[in-house]
């Protein structure tokens, strides 16, 4: 029962899909898939923007490319731990958001017991985000840090 039932099948999706390799359902995709001519392209590429917040942020792909690039480095892991550990901050509910800086501050500001330590940062920026975390308590202390 169970041939007759798989070899009904396999004629009835046959019979819908065509026996030539010429069907239409190829040439449906073969279109779908088909790439734009030059002359689109070369006028495509003045309107694409080619800047970070374009290819790294918005595009899916560009994301995952540029944290495999930095994974493969170790000075630019840290900073990707840095992006990762701020977005967390972000997204944080506001109870938890006052120990999630004081820990980011801690692991990646202070020099003498993290191995994550960003030097690259201005002082100024970091004294700036300190003062942010005790007195002025907003969503976008470290914006002045990215």
């Amino acid at each position: 029962m169970e041939l007759q039932n798989l070899t009904a099948n396999a004629l009835l999706l046959r019979a819908r899909l065509g026996f030539g390799k010429k069907s239409g359902r190829s040439k449906k995709w073969r279109e779908m898939l088909k790439l734009p001519s030059v002359s689109q392209c070369r006028e495509l590429r003045h309107f694409i923007e080619k800047d970070y917040s374009s290819l790294c942020d918005k595009q899916p792909i560009g994301r995952l490319l540029f944290r495999q690039f930095c994974n493969t480095r170790p000075d630019l892991r840290k900073r990707l731990e840095f992006l990762d550990a701020v977005a967390e901050y972000e997204v944080a509910i506001d109870e938890d958001r006052r120990d999630r800086a004081l820990a980011i501050l801690e692991q990646f500001f202070s020099a003498e017991n993290s191995p994550a330590f960003l030097p690259e940062i201005p002082t100024d920026a970091v004294r700036e985000c300190r003062w942010d975390v005790n007195q002025n308590f907003c969503k976008n202390i470290f914006e002045g840090c990215m």
